[in-house]
């Protein structure tokens, strides 16, 4: 298979909180495989920023070691890596202050793209917005990105876009949530709006229940304050997976543009009906081979939920019964994310009873092992009468499409990149962040008024056996983990 590289224009981008770890983990090493994949022009230009004071040749080997900490060996040279450091800067700024501001000024050049990258807490976007603005540095037609999480709330989420709004139209902020930048969440578009044998049937008449699971084997880590005022509900629940159930769900856009896919997206949002508390499990993972969430957290009155699962309902007539279950967890049994569409069993079966009834699963997996499974009906081989065996269509990426596709690009490249073209497909509206928390505000409100604690959960297990009950009460089964 040959890659398609698609260049970009030649761009300034400036990545605020330099020094931090997102920056080392995933910005930096994601920039350095798209300069080695040629997709980087030669006048390109990044800028760290922060407020540690330093120079450009000390952030330029920090760079380095977080390349060579990151990315395997094989996947960098020497040549290749200080053709890169050279396209390297670096300016210490003070995002609350005056200091560094003058010299980003003169950093950045007046005939290419720019980026502002705010790998920060949200609590210095504001700040960063009026700086970029009061020292003349942002163009018209500058963009910026910022990190998760837009909000604990509507109400925050709503000044926060209201901070950022008073700098920067809609059309220049880019909210990233690197679960769209998944080739695997990409190719559902395609499966779905690229193929006829899949689209007729992605409907209430078809389909019995869709299910969405994104299960961590690791606990909080060095997350645990941060996590414990979060939970899984607004750490994953309001943005992840409610991503993962708009793309599902939601209508066919007009055109693959961004707003028309973004349109699209908010409808299902809209229609979502509330969920009632017994539609909904919560858990706290418990000490076994691995700390407990209390010792991770350091808070022994925890009450926030490291799982959840729940079931919910689209109220239009594409979905109009069909329930969607949602499951998110940490310590859990693997570490696996997949969407499965569950097609309903034949209206008829023409075959014995004991020859078995099966349904058609569609299985997307995110990861780790990144491809599309189908599961069909066939008579199982041999003289043994007519014995219906449900086998997989199994494609992963690595085996059908050559060595190449197994090394897909991390979500952040694509995602950078994006921003660079100025592609806002896949990064979240403001509207959208907004309807999502108005949708989530009632359900914490509810346990916040409740004051229940989350029921426990072994590390290493699928969960509290309440979320097997809930399905089980449905007459379905949670796909395993």
């Amino acid at each position: 298979m040959v890659s398609r590289v698609i260049p970009v224009e030649a761009f300034d981008l400036v990545i605020f909180g330099a020094t931090g770890d997102l920056a080392r983990r995933k910005i930096l090493p994601g920039l350095y495989r798209r300069f080695c994949d040629g997709q980087m022009p030669q006048d390109a230009c990044i800028i760290g920023a922060a407020r540690t004071e330093q120079d450009s040749a000390a952030w330029i080997a920090q760079t380095v070691e977080a390349i060579e900490s990151y990315l395997p060996a094989s996947k960098r040279d020497a040549n290749t890596m200080a053709a890169f450091c050279e396209r390297l800067r670096y300016v210490a700024v003070d995002a609350m202050g005056d200091a560094g501001w003058a010299a980003l000024a003169q950093m950045m050049r007046p005939d290419v793209v720019q980026a502002f990258y705010f790998s920060v807490a949200p609590s210095l976007f504001g700040a960063l917005a009026e700086r970029l603005h009061h020292f003349n540095i942002a163009r018209q037609d500058a963009r910026i990105v910022v990190e998760k999480p837009f909000g604990r709330d509507r109400e925050t989420a709503r000044a926060l876009n209201a901070t950022l709004a008073a700098h920067f139209n809609e059309t220049q902020i880019y909210r990233i949530d690197h679960y769209l930048g998944k080739e695997t969440v990409q190719n559902l578009m395609a499966v779905r709006f690229g193929n006829t044998l899949f689209e007729p049937l992605w409907n209430a008449q078809y389909v019995d229940h869709v299910q969405i699971t994104v299960a961590e084997e690791v606990g909080v880590g060095g997350r645990g304050a941060y996590y414990d005022k979060s939970g899984a509900m607004r750490d994953m629940v309001q943005n992840h997976l409610m991503q993962l159930l708009c793309l599902t769900a939601m209508e066919p856009p007009a055109r693959f543009e961004p707003d028309a896919v973004r349109d699209e997206k908010l409808k299902v949002i809209r229609a979502l009906e509330p969920v009632a508390q017994k539609q909904i499990v919560r858990g706290q993972y418990q000490a076994g081979s691995n700390p407990s969430y209390l010792a991770d957290v350091e808070n022994p009155g925890s009450r926030t939920e490291s799982f959840i699962a729940m079931k919910l309902m689209i109220a239009n007539w594409r979905w109009n019964g069909t329930p969607f279950y949602l499951r998110t967890g940490k310590r859990m049994k693997a570490r696996k994310s997949e969407i499965v569409i569950h097609f309903k069993t034949p209206p008829h079966s023409i075959f014995d009873a004991d020859a078995g009834r099966m349904a058609n699963v569609l299985s997307i997996r995110l990861q780790p092992d990144e491809g599309i499974d189908l599961r069909v009906t066939i008579k199982e081989p041999g003289p043994g009468g007519m014995r219906l065996i449900d086998v997989p269509l199994d494609m992963s990426f690595a085996e059908a499409l050559g060595p190449e596709a197994a090394d897909v690009p991390d979500a952040y490249e694509r995602l950078i990149m994006d921003v660079i073209r100025g592609n806002q497909t896949l990064f979240m509206r403001g509207d959208e962040v907004e309807a999502a928390w108005a949708w989530t505000d009632p359900i914490i409100a509810a346990w916040e008024a409740q004051g229940a604690r989350p029921l426990p959960y072994a590390a290493g297990s699928t969960g509290p056996e309440e979320a097997a009950i809930m399905m089980h009460q449905d007459g379905r089964r949670w796909q395993d983990i």
